[in-house]
């Protein structure tokens, strides 16, 4: 069963930086497209970053471009997102996410259609 575990959330002050991680066991050999999305209260989920599985080409959304970074270890299933030069508008609750072949996509970043999520992980950024 396909399976999104995320972990790395925290509390960091402007400035910092924090790594997530997902382990996507049963997930990333079924998928083209890994990613991760965020949500902040009151706010509808917007996709952050993407990472084709197979030529590891990214896709990060314009907010997110040169302080972000999606990455992907094949050998252990897991992906990656270091966050740098965090602000407070990046406060939200991340979440990973996976496009699996054959499955209609439900929210698109870039060409990736992403159908399955995981159940997130805090980022608090304190100004």
């Amino acid at each position: 069963q396909a399976q999104l575990v995320e972990s790395g959330g925290g509390s960091v002050p402007a400035g910092g930086s924090l790594r997530l991680s997902c382990a996507a066991s049963g997930v990333a050999e079924r998928s083209y497209c890994l990613g991760w999305f965020r949500q902040a209260p009151g706010k509808e989920r917007e996709g952050v970053a993407a990472i084709y599985t197979t030529d590891q080409n990214t896709y990060y959304v314009d907010s997110v471009k040169g302080r972000f970074t999606v990455s992907q270890d094949n050998a252990k299933n897991t992906l990656y997102l270091q966050m740098n030069s965090l602000k407070p508008e990046d406060t939200a609750t991340y979440y990973c996410a996976a496009s699996i072949g054959g499955v209609q996509g439900q929210q698109y970043l870039g060409p990736c259609g992403f159908s399955s999520w995981g159940q997130g992980t805090q980022v608090t950024v304190s100004s």
